[in-house]
């Protein structure tokens, strides 16, 4: 391979909190190669894209984002350009980069990242574009390690894939098949943060609920959280994302017993329609979403909900959306992602008839944002005088004398301190609540 030494890299990521650590990957990689961080395209040896497709604007900013950077290939002619992530998945889209942009070199999926090594040595030996796809199921490959992006909190993938199908959904199409990492692995990568000072930790799965189903030897997610909270040094545990067909009792009551899993818990509803929920293929009904609600809120007092909503799934009549209303009404959360329902080519929904209007879509839109912003308030309210732990998470983009934190409730905290305060836990009372974020000052 060419002397790599010392030439820079940089990743540019779209997408989830898995893309997210999936960079976090490639950066150990390309690190280890002998490739070094920089934060200026025109510098840079190597650019990677790492991209999603769960939205249309993500893959619309990708491909402007590759076509600028067809002047500065000209004028670099040694510059390497990869693509990877979900977008790469689908045959018609990797068409699509290889023919308008044939300034990319390498194009590969995120169940191959480790073989970026010999793709990298692939198109140094042949200067062509070299496109490596695993179609199917990922293979874990354990041995490869991360640069986090944080030194203080960090993701763990306990699985990777999807078997849900959701109709409106491309994700099992892209990330493949579910696989469930072996528990003593999940374990052991923890405990190493844990001694490296991390004190947070999310774990990661487009369904964690429906961890350990492909497992030789079962074990359910309740019973791995019960494990990773005996691990010394780790102070909170968070988890994304629950599907509600598989949030059981046994899992509730290990989030009511284990002190360092956080009281907060992502519970995507999409609709509060039994008929649009069977056309989105949820496998789940209203009342069902609203009786785990019930046991979490009944087994977990203090606990803050979030969810996903779709407004203007095809065949949503206002009667349908009206459901939705009144279910946000009776949940009560503290915060919720909104979409507007976009078409994602090869999903089932792309071809159902009804297709909502846009001017309708938007209209409801609207509706459901003037529904949920006084309720997220009123519960931001009752933070109004009291004290929280805050793990101080990084400086304020607006004010440099203004840092951010969570609350174990994932409360956005906004006070004044000293930059060498992240990292760590604050007490901070709350004098001004928000609607989005509360603000206060450390005690």
């Amino acid at each position: 391979m060419n002397s790599i030494k010392n030439k820079k890299y940089m990743i540019v990521t779209h997408g989830c909190q898995m893309n997210e650590h999936d960079s976090e990957k490639i950066s150990w990689i390309l690190e280890n190669m002998g490739y070094i961080p920089c934060d200026n395209k025109e510098e840079c040896d190597l650019i990677i894209y790492n991209t999603c497709l769960v939205r249309e604007n993500a893959e619309v900013k990708v491909y402007g984002q590759l076509g600028e950077l067809k002047g500065l290939k000209r004028k670099k002619t040694d510059l390497i350009i990869g693509i990877c992530g979900c977008m790469t998945q689908r045959e018609d889209i990797r068409n699509y980069i290889s023919k308008k942009f044939k300034h990319v070199d390498i194009i590969f999926g995120p169940n191959n990242i480790h073989k970026l090594p010999q793709l990298i040595d692939a198109h140094f030996k042949t200067n062509e574009m070299i496109i490596d796809i695993v179609e199917d199921s990922r293979e874990i490959v354990e041995d490869i390690n991360f640069n986090r992006k944080y030194n203080y909190k960090s993701f763990v993938n306990i699985m990777y894939g999807c078997n849900n199908f959701c109709t409106y959904c491309i994700v099992p199409y892209t990330r493949g098949r579910e696989t469930s990492r072996e528990p003593e692995n999940i374990i052991l990568e923890i405990e190493k943060l844990a001694k490296e000072g991390y004190k947070e930790i999310t774990l990661l799965g487009q369904n964690v609920n429906s961890y350990g189903k492909t497992l030789k030897k079962p074990f359910s997610f309740a019973e791995l959280l019960r494990e990773i909270n005996k691990i010394d040094g780790i102070e909170r545990i968070r988890f994304m994302t629950s599907h509600p067909k598989d949030l059981s009792d046994e899992l509730i009551y290990a989030m009511r017993d284990c002190d360092k899993v956080c009281e907060h818990l992502h519970l995507p509803v999409q609709s509060g329609s039994n008929s649009i929920l069977e056309k989105m293929n949820r496998k789940y009904t209203r009342e069902k979403y609203l009786q785990i609600v019930n046991k979490v809120k009944q087994e977990i007092p203090n606990i803050a909900i979030t969810t996903d909503i779709i407004v203007g799934f095809p065949g949503e009549t206002e009667e349908d959306f009206e459901r939705t209303l009144d279910l946000v009404k009776e949940v009560g959360y503290d915060s919720a992602f909104t979409f507007l329902y976009s078409i994602r080519e090869g999903t089932i929904a792309a071809k159902m008839e009804n297709q909502i209007p846009e001017d309708i879509k938007h209209e409801r839109f609207q509706r459901l944002l003037d529904t949920l912003y006084p309720i997220f308030y009123d519960k931001n309210l009752k933070y109004k005088d009291e004290v929280v732990e805050v793990l101080v998470e990084e400086i304020s983009k607006t004010d440099d004398r203004i840092l951010t934190g969570r609350t174990r409730t994932n409360k956005l905290v906004h006070f004044e301190g000293d930059s060498d305060l992240i990292g760590n836990f604050v007490n901070v009372k709350i004098t001004e609540p928000k609607t989005f974020t509360l603000e206060g000052h450390i005690v």
